[in-house]
């Protein structure tokens, strides 16, 4: 107990230093990256798409707005249905005049029937002209319950959760069945990487990718997120091999928007130390040997294990945490 209680004394007063972690630099083998431009694209683009023919008569969104899955985007009117469902309203209220007089015929023809004053085939042709104006006035209900459902399809959804792309119409524009008013890029985006041709051999889906920060500017220690390939497309364009990755966090990248990415396309000799043996001061990074030098070095990439080291270290070299 006294023995512990001294040790803690002079660990507090600077006397005793606990035991640094240490770490033999290595060569080993790591990927060899490669930088390569990368383009942002949309997993899908989906328009949005008029129902019925019309005019614009109110617009919800512009290009750059983010959009839930039903979300209203624009209401399209034809004038002509209003017209269609009122004279289709003239024409069941005169057919129900015409079937309410059919049974009134019938019933009283049924009356005559029994005293013998008219034939069974006068009967049956009030049955008859009684059961055309029902299915009459049947039909034409129907034909304004259709058009009263093609008056509420004047509304344009959103087909899925997205940003919108592009909305080429404008309030007061005519447009047709089917035509697009607005395109959507879906929530979930993909990184689209072309390499040249001499590097198809080495990509495979469920490589590994470092991707770097926006912009195509290299910055000093950037921070770098991994990725996956997804897929590797069979065929070779303009002697290009395209490959589509997954990266989390893209959901505020423009679309078509540009950014550096490392991927791995071969395998290499290089040093390596832990990433948390590196500090830095005033922009320069710096690693602490075990005889206490500090020592200046230029990092490269992140590997397994550690963090390649371009220069400032040798081979054989014990880092110590500082």
């Amino acid at each position: 107990m006294i023995r512990k209680t001294a040790a803690a004394l002079l660990l507090m007063a600077g006397l005793l230093q606990p035991a640094a972690a240490q770490q033999t630099v290595t060569r080993q083998q790591v990927d060899d990256r490669k930088a390569v431009i990368a383009t942002v694209e949309p997993v899908r683009e989906l328009p949005a798409r008029a129902r019925i023919g019309g005019t614009i008569t109110a617009l919800a969104v512009r290009e750059g707005d983010q959009v839930a899955a039903g979300d209203r985007i624009a209401l399209v009117v034809d004038p002509k249905l209003a017209l269609q469902v009122q004279a289709l309203e003239s024409r069941i209220q005169a057919q129900s005049a015409a079937r309410e007089q059919a049974q009134i015929d019938l019933n009283r023809i049924e009356q005559l029937r029994t005293s013998g004053t008219v034939s069974q085939a006068q009967l049956d042709q009030a049955r008859t002209r009684l059961n055309v104006a029902e299915r009459t006035f049947l039909a034409l209900r129907s034909d304004r319950e259709v058009v009263e459902q093609q008056s509420t399809e004047g509304a344009v959804l959103a087909p899925a959760a997205g940003r919108v792309l592009k909305v080429p119409v404008s309030v007061g524009s005519v447009v047709l069945p089917g035509e697009a008013i607005a395109t959507l890029a879906t929530d979930n985006y993909i990184l689209r990487l072309q390499l040249p041709e001499r590097h198809a051999r080495f990509m495979k889906a469920g490589d590994t990718i470092l991707v770097g920060a926006r912009g195509l500017q290299q910055q000093d220690q950037e921070t770098l997120r991994r990725g996956r390939v997804r897929l590797v497309y069979p065929q070779i364009d303009q002697g290009r091999v395209i490959a589509d990755a997954e990266v989390d966090g893209l959901g505020d990248f423009f679309v078509g928007e540009r950014t550096r990415v490392y991927v791995a396309t071969g395998k290499r000799d290089a040093l390596v130390v832990p990433a948390d043996l590196v500090y830095r001061r005033y922009g320069v990074s710096y690693v602490k040997l075990k005889d206490g030098t500090e020592v200046v070095i230029q990092l490269g990439l992140p590997v397994d294990g550690g963090i390649e080291v371009l220069s400032g270290l040798n081979e054989g070299d014990v880092v110590v945490r500082p």
